[in-house]
Formats: structure tokens, C-alpha cells, sequence
């Protein structure tokens, strides 16, 4: 039989699908051997249960709530503050960050007052938000937009504004207003920097959630951690806080998940262009 002949691009491709399978393993064995050792530590004795929980109270703990059928209405409650806040602060955020892109004069002045906004602690404005909007969901996830919201139009506007002098150059020699330089160049340049802040605001969006949870809640899972903790229940914690990384995680990989696909399409019309 003959051989196939390895042509060093297929050979480069195999190394790649190799190192992304060795990362998959390790991260893997990783989350195991954290599980493991936690597990081990608490049935020695080395770990004290009622303080750190287990991974097997966990799972009882979770089967629990599950069968009780509450829980899923609290993570449903979460899912759902989390999302609001996480879209109204992407929106918003990036239709400033384009108003401010347009005119240079307002995004002078507003400079300073985005990093002293950034740099001021959202969790102390709790009581003056439940003042303003109630002890609600509003109240939520107007902590979650606070969070976000600045971040997304610092680096949204910081994509913008790293456009190829050159090509906005050529496109001004050739007639474009401020509209169309936004359209043709430099918003195909930021949207790498986009779909990034995307996936930091995916992080940020449950940490505003959680902490307006802290604040006002009657549901969520942020209220099951504070009343776990207020009753020594670290099972009840533990399992909320695990299926607050669970859906964390998932929605990131939602995020990697689209991005790659924007890059596919990407890539397709660079091809077909060419």
C-alpha cells in the first residue's frame, strides 16, 4: 500500500489539533484532581465538612433542590437578571462609546469622568439604588449595568479609536464623512475588541448580578448563598456558588463560541474578496 505523503501544512494542522487536545486533557485532569483531593481531604478528616462542604454533599445537596423544584426557579431569576444587565449594558455602552468616537471635543471632556467612574466602588452605591429604582429586580440589574457598562465604553471606544490611521486617510482623500469611516473602516477593525469585551462583560455581568442579589433579593442565587450562610448551611452555599461557575462558563463559552464564528465568516469573505 502506498503511504500518504505528510505535506508540512497538514503536518502543522495535526500539531495544532494535538496541542488543543493535550490543553483539553489538562484542564481536565486539573478540575478532576481539585475534585479528588477535595473529596479525600474532608473524608480524612484533613477538611472539616460543615465548613468547606464536599463534592459528594454538593451533589446530594443539588439533587435536593432539584427534586424540591425551587431551585430552578432560582436560577432562572439569576439567568435572567444576568442577561438584562449583561444586553442593556452592551448596548448602551457601545452606542457611547460611538458617540463619543464621532466627536473628539466629548471625548476629551468625558475622559477624566469615565476613569473616576470606573475606579469608584459600584457596592457602595447599593443604598442610593435602592433608593432610586426599589428593592427589586430593577435594583439588580441596574448594579450588574454599573458594573459593565463603563468598561464596555472605555474598551469599545479604545477598539474605535485604534483604526488604521492609513486607511482612514484614504478613505477621507476619497470623499468620506465621519459616518462612513465609522462604517467601512473602523468598525470591521474593533470588532475584535468587541466580541473581547463581550466575553469580560460575561464575567462582570454575574458579578454585578451576585452583588445586587447580596443587596435586594427575595430569589436568585445570590439570595441562596446569603441565607445558606446566615443558617450555616455551606452545602446550600457551595452548591449555589458551583452552578453560578457552571452557567458562568456556559454563557463564556457561548461568547468563544460566537466569536469563532465571526471569525469563520470573516475569513470566508476574505477569501471570496480575494
Amino acid at each position: 500500500m502506498e503511504q500518504k505523503i505528510m505535506t508540512p501544512h497538514r503536518r502543522y494542522l495535526l500539531s495544532v489539533r494535538r496541542k488543543k487536545i493535550f490543553v483539553k486533557l489538562w484542564q481536565f485532569g486539573i478540575l478532576a484532581a481539585i475534585i479528588g483531593l477535595w473529596e479525600l481531604l474532608t473524608a480524612v478528616g484533613a477538611m472539616d465538612p460543615f465548613f468547606m462542604s464536599s463534592p459528594s454533599r454538593i451533589a446530594v445537596t443539588f439533587a435536593e433542590l432539584c427534586a424540591g423544584g425551587d431551585f430552578f426557579y432560582h436560577i432562572g431569576v439569576t439567568l435572567l437578571e444576568c442577561v438584562i444587565g449583561f444586553a442593556i449594558s452592551m448596548g448602551v455602552g457601545s452606542v457611547i462609546a460611538v458617540l463619543l468616537w464621532l466627536s473628539e471635543s466629548a471625548r476629551r471632556v468625558a475622559e477624566p469622568y469615565l476613569v473616576v467612574l470606573n475606579a469608584l466602588p459600584k457596592i457602595a452605591l447599593g443604598p442610593l439604588i435602592i433608593i432610586w429604582v426599589g428593592s427589586g429586580t430593577k435594583a439588580i440589574v441596574l448594579m450588574a449595568v454599573m458594573i459593565c457598562i463603563i468598561v464596555t465604553v472605555i474598551s469599545v471606544l479604545e477598539g474605535l479609536c485604534s483604526a488604521a490611521p492609513d486607511k482612514l486617510l484614504l478613505l477621507r482623500s476619497m470623499g468620506a464623512n465621519r459616518l462612513q469611516l465609522l462604517r467601512y473602516a473602523v468598525l470591521p477593525e474593533a470588532l475584535p475588541t468587541f466580541l473581547s469585551v463581550v466575553k469580560i462583560n460575561v464575567g462582570l455581568s454575574w458579578v454585578g448580578t451576585i452583588m445586587g442579589e447580596y443587596l435586594v433579593s427575595g430569589a436568585g442565587l445570590g439570595y441562596l448563598i446569603v441565607y445558606g450562610g446566615q443558617v450555616f448551611r455551606t452545602d446550600l452555599v457551595m452548591t449555589a456558588t458551583v452552578t453560578l461557575c457552571v452557567l458562568a462558563g456556559g454563557m463564556y463559552g457561548l461568547m468563544s463560541l460566537a466569536e469563532k464564528l465571526c471569525a469563520r465568516k470573516k475569513n470566508r469573505r476574505a477569501k471570496e474578496i480575494k
